[in-house]
């Protein structure tokens, strides 16, 4: 069995756990980001403004899901 000071790097701090890699960036399917606005909902269709890609958080979500699925 290690001491505490045996398990601490030499500048005496903790470690740092290992940075977990986003699953949106390791995947093929688009980000929301990265989806360009065009007019619609990305989702439902519903008609939008030319800067907005969903119509709200319900189908913003509905789409992370479903690419979550189809990946």
């Amino acid at each position: 069995m290690e001491t505490t000071h045996e398990s601490l790097p030499d500048s005496g701090l903790p470690a740092e756990p290992p940075v977990a890699v986003s699953v949106a960036s390791t995947g093929s399917m688009p980000t929301r980001a990265s989806l360009p606005a065009k007019g619609s909902c990305w989702y439902c269709e519903k008609p939008l403004d030319s800067v907005r890609r969903f119509c709200g958080k319900p189908c913003a979500d509905s789409f992370d899901e479903e690419a979550e699925f189809t990946r």
